[in-house]
């Protein structure tokens, strides 16, 4: 396990979602927080499905998040929607040759406990792609209730907060008729999250190994 000494300790960030705006819903203020505090990062973006439309999205939020002067690496691949567990093998393709050898020093992707089939294929192959690695597991908010009790907070800077619903609203175009896709849901859980970590805003994840340099 990889020891933790802070946002400028992290040189490589690996940021892995299934769809093409979870990386944004789960912590993108974090992300924002992460870039600011230590513009040398390395963050490779990685979104496993979507179409041509969904790919564009992708990719504007990837910009919007990292800024003009962090170096990343942004890959897109198209496995099916809602259909992760028929290609797991093939997605754990991918991981080993694409993503293992980044050996970053953290990784944020989805969390195990996630109702969504995709969200959970991509912890189980993250877990074991990356067995030694620090590894952050985000929350999406849905229809299926599964937010549960998480035990790691990053405090935000209102200004981060801002900037995320902003990406969120602004490039997302594809999501915006799902009746949940909107500011006062994300502004809600942050404030939530906040309250739980006795500052105003904050992003939740669910680490189960953490080392403290």
């Amino acid at each position: 396990m990889i020891a933790f000494g802070g946002f400028r300790e992290v040189r490589r960030l690996l940021c892995v979602g299934a769809h093409s705006d979870d990386i944004e819903i789960g912590a993108g203020a974090t992300v924002l927080r992460i870039v600011r505090e230590n513009p040398e990062v390395e963050v490779t973006w990685c979104v496993l499905s979507g179409n041509e439309i969904r790919h564009e999205e992708a990719r504007r939020g990837a910009e919007r998040m990292l800024g003009p002067n962090v170096s990343r690496s942004v890959l897109l691949q198209n496995f099916a929607d809602s259909r992760f567990p028929e290609d797991r093998e093939k997605i754990k393709g991918f991981f080993e040759q694409n993503l293992k050898s980044i050996d970053p020093d953290l990784i944020l992707t989805h969390t195990r406990g996630d109702g969504h089939q995709d969200h959970r294929i991509i912890n189980e192959l993250t877990w074991n792609t990356f067995r030694s690695h620090q590894i952050w597991e985000y929350e999406i908010p849905k229809w299926d209730g599964d937010l549960m009790q998480p035990n790691l907070f990053v405090p935000l800077d209102p200004d981060d907060v801002a900037v995320k619903i902003a990406v969120l609203r602004d490039v997302f175009s594809s999501q915006r008729n799902k009746h949940w896709f909107d500011e006062e849901t994300f502004r809600g859980l942050m404030r939530i999250r906040g309250l739980e970590s006795n500052t105003r805003y904050a992003e939740a994840f669910f680490a189960r190994k953490f080392v403290v340099a």
